[in-house]
Order: structure tokens, then sequence, then C-alpha cells
């Protein structure tokens, strides 16, 4: 079999000990002759993979006590809903840095007085916008932390003088967090801790309960914070591969390890881009993500790009195409993204380079 290196947005890759664990899963759970999709999710077995990822979780990003985590389904658009459903009162902040910024807006806006207090929207998403001022009347700041089609990232955590919201769907576990500075934390799985089909919500318990509109039951973070992630059955296959893939996050050294392991990936692959006749990066460079590298053909070399596709993907490189509404190429470096993968990459980009001097 030729040997592939995965650089797709989501679903990612993930780390082969997950993999095989979960395999091996799928024939017998925890020794009790049931594949894990069959497993009841009240027995004593799956309440102990469920108490040790939520703990992973508390470890990896040392989460204070007054912060808890959620596991459901829906994906991280349902989670736009759930946040204003949950949080706006009277008005709320959006920063518009993107497409998943504006769609968590717009769910917002659907329900009460949410705005864009800043957007990149003006030069395509390629830089975050810092100079604006937050009004400390505001029930909530939204920010979305990193920028999957764009490839630009917040990589600080912000002293924010009003509540402070993130989507991290696609930096989470990826560096460490001060999650006390953050009312809530949300994201899909699928791009550094599992794959599709289950969202973590790290919600601050006491920031709950706050507003005067009546939530729907499943809509409701006390809904499921009161009943461990299983008012109703959970996405039990993928919280599963969730805690595999944590394990592993933590055998490696955690969040500090894998953040320089993360860095020196995406310097690799940056650096050729800045040194490449043929490349060039869209991204401010002092907003570039580690996450998603995203770049095109330099000027005059713009022909050439489905030469270079074709030519990649010759090579074993998998998911390099950019997002389809920004156009060129983009590698997602999450965190089971190997850096034997990324200098395989720079080695095809040179090689394309030398074949077309």
């Amino acid at each position: 079999m030729k040997k592939v290196h995965v650089f797709n947005a989501g679903p990612c890759a993930l780390p082969q000990v997950a993999i095989d664990n979960a395999i091996a899963a799928l024939k017998d759970f925890a020794g009790t002759g049931i594949p894990v999709i069959s497993v009841s999710h009240r027995t004593k077995e799956w309440e102990a993979v469920m108490d040790e990822c939520r703990a992973l979780w508390h470890e990896l990003l040392n989460i204070p006590d007054t912060h808890e985590v959620i596991f459901l389904g829906g994906g991280a658009s349902l989670q736009f809903l759930y946040v204003a459903m949950n949080f706006l009162e009277k008005k709320a902040a959006y920063l518009d840095t993107g497409v998943w910024a504006h769609k968590a807006l717009k769910e917002a806006a659907g329900l009460g007085d949410a705005y864009a207090i800043a957007s990149s929207k003006d030069r395509n998403y390629t830089y975050i916008p810092k100079e604006f001022e937050i009004p400390t009347d505001l029930d909530y700041l939204h920010i979305t932390t990193n920028n999957t089609i764009y490839g630009t990232e917040i990589s600080e955590d912000w002293d924010c003088p009003v509540p402070l919201i993130a989507d991290m769907s696609s930096d989470i576990m990826s560096r460490p967090v001060d999650v006390s500075k953050y009312d809530l934390i949300y994201g899909g799985a699928q791009k550094n801790v599992g794959p599709a089909g289950v969202i973590f919500a790290i919600v601050r318990k006491d920031a709950l309960g706050r507003v005067s509109r009546y939530i729907p039951t499943m809509l409701d973070y006390r809904t499921h914070l009161d009943k461990g992630s299983m008012f109703n059955t959970p996405p039990v296959f993928p919280i599963f591969v969730m805690n595999e893939t944590l394990k592993w996050l933590k055998g490696i050294g955690g969040v500090e390890a894998i953040e320089k392991i993360n860095k020196k990936k995406a310097e690799l692959l940056y650096a050729e881009i800045d040194r490449s006749p043929l490349f060039v990066g869209t991204a401010e460079k002092e907003d570039r993500s580690l996450m998603n590298v995203c770049f095109v053909m330099a000027p005059g070399c713009e022909a050439l790009q489905d030469e270079f596709l074709a030519f990649a993907k010759e090579r074993g490189m998998v998911g390099i195409k950019g997002h389809r509404s920004v156009g060129g190429f983009r590698a997602s470096l999450y965190n089971a993204c190997p850096l034997e993968d990324v200098e395989a990459l720079v080695a095809c980009m040179q090689e394309f380079e030398e074949k077309k001097k």
C-alpha cells in the first residue's frame, strides 16, 4: 500500500494507537464480549470510560473546579445556538474572523441583540482584528480562536472585561489554555481530539442560569451538566475514540509537549512557503495558524495549481486542496499529523520546484 500523508481539515488524522484500540473495542469492549457500538451507556464499563475521559480533559488542560466538561452530539454548528440560548440576555458581541464566526453570529442574532464588534472580512479574513473596544455591558464576547478556512489563529488567552466564549474546534489541546479566562469553550472533536460525532463544552458552572428566557430542555447546558452528559444516550463510539486519543496525548507529554511539536511542524512548512518562488502564504504572518497552513501559487504561477495538486497526490499527499471558497492549498497540521508527513510535503514542494526550473 502506498504511503499517504493526511492533511485533511476534518475529520482529521488520528493517532494509530487510538485507531487500533477502537478496532479492538468494536470486537470486544472492556472484556464484555459486546462491541462498543452496542454497549449500554448505563453499564459500569461505559461509565468508567466517561469518567476517565472527563478526568483527562481536566488533567490535560488543567481545568479548574469552577468548570466542567460536557459531551454532546450535534456538531459545533448546533453549539452556536446553545451559546445564545444559555448566555444571551441583552447584548453580545462577536469577533468576525471567518465563515464559522459569521455563522455563530447569525444564530445569536436570531435570538437577540448580537453584532460584529470587529471584522477582517475586508481583507478576506486574512488577519485577526486587534484595534477595537470591548463594551463592558456585554453579556459576552464570542471569538473563534482558529479559522480553518483562512489559516489565522488567536494563540493567546485574552484578558477580557466581559465573559469570554470561544469556539476552539480546531485548536483545542494543541496548546495550553487558561480555562479560567473563559465562561465557555466549545468545539467539535474531529480536528484534534477524536472523530466526528461528539462535541466538547467546557463551561463555567456558575455562569449558567442567568438568562430569563425559557431554554428547551435539550438546549440547556444545565440538563447535561446535572446528568453527567448522559441525559440521553451519548455518542458512545466517538467518545470512546476521544478517550483513546487523549490517553495518547497524555502519554507523549500532554499539551505542553504537543505544542512544541506543532510549532516545529508549522515553522517547517511556513519556512518552505516563504522561501519558495512558487508559493505564497495567505494569512498575515503575525496571525498565522499552527493548525491550518493556507497558501497559494505565487503571482505568475497560478496556472500551475492543478498540476501541483496532481503531483502532490501522486506522492501521497491527501487533503491539501484549499477550501472551495478560497482555493489554493491548505495543510492541516493537527496534533496527530506527524512531523514526518510535513517533511514529506516540504520535499514534495521542493521536488516540484526543481521540475519547473
